[in-house]
């Protein structure tokens, strides 16, 4: 098959844009015969007919309308490019792209990452959302910068990559007022037998709350489990059940979700690591997540 003719695709996309080979060759400046000449000569080529012409008017054919959807997605990434191109140069952009596990809450994941959008350099941040085990297969293959996650590169991957501990974090544990009323003042025994809403088992946390769970004698239970934090949070706003979150982050919680706190544990620890390729740090973007996060975290301690 001969390659695709660009300047044929343009010309039958400005046709079926304007409605009328009259009215593109006023937008082309080009003469009507040349245009339908080049028409002719594409549906040639395509092999197959791009409009039907009934009463001097021109509508697309089943098989036009398909090619009309690629075309303008072809020319719209086009124009993306012309306007990039146009704007930054001579200033040009470093893509950072970040693999964030589904069960990181999405404001800490935004105030780990928030200062690389204030680095000197113009930095533009990709943020993609997966499990764990196809993070790890994109940063394999260089699809990634790094991972953002809460659980640890295990010993034995075939994936070359590093943990690096970011921040660690005790657990605070939440209620509505409608649920408030049943959570005594002998925390956490109080906590057994009411509704609960806990991490699924995506979340390296979940474990360690059953040994939590297991050690403080409490019988939970439990209504929901959620990939979604945030997710859970809201269900647990609506009075469906207590809940637990990263104490690092439960101001926002509090305020958010219009919830009260019913106790703390620092038994219960969730780390929170950034899985890169380098075992010494180099990627500027990278180290400024680092050393972002030890400024703005320890100084809560």
């Amino acid at each position: 098959m001969s390659p695709l003719n660009y300047n044929h695709l343009f010309y039958f996309y400005i046709v079926a844009t304007e409605g009328s080979i009259s009215k593109a060759s006023t937008r082309l400046n080009l003469t009507p015969q040349t245009i339908s000449g080049q028409i002719t000569s594409f549906e040639a080529q395509m092999g197959v007919t791009l409009f039907d012409r009934k009463r001097k008017k021109l509508y697309l054919s089943e098989m036009g309308q398909l090619i009309y959807s690629y075309a303008e997605e072809i020319f719209q990434l086009g124009d993306e490019v012309k306007h990039i191109l146009k704007k930054q140069q001579p200033v040009m952009w470093h893509t950072f792209t970040v693999g964030i596990t589904e069960v990181i809450p999405k404001v800490l994941a935004h105030q780990l990452l928030a200062p690389v959008l204030m680095m000197k350099e113009r930095v533009r941040l990709i943020c993609v959302e997966g499990d764990q085990n196809s993070l790890l297969a994109d940063l394999a293959v260089n699809k990634l910068d790094c991972i953002l996650t809460d659980q640890a590169l295990q010993l034995g991957s075939h994936v070359k990559a590093y943990n690096h501990l970011l921040v660690e974090s005790g657990f605070t544990f939440y209620a509505s007022d409608s649920l408030l009323k049943n959570c005594h003042s002998d925390f956490p025994q109080s906590l057994s037998e009411l509704p609960w809403l806990i991490q699924s088992k995506k979340s390296a946390v979940r474990t360690r709350l059953f040994s939590w769970f297991e050690k403080n004698n409490i019988s939970p239970n439990i209504v929901a489990e959620f990939d979604d934090s945030a997710l859970m949070k809201s269900f647990g706003q609506a009075g469906f059940g207590i809940f637990s979150s990263p104490t690092l982050i439960e101001d926002y919680v509090v305020d958010k979700y219009d919830v009260k706190i019913i106790g703390r544990s620092d038994e219960i620890e969730e780390n929170y690591y950034i899985i890169s390729p380098e075992r010494r740090l180099k990627h500027p973007a990278i180290l400024e997540i680092v050393t972002a996060a030890k400024k703005q975290f320890q100084s809560k301690d």
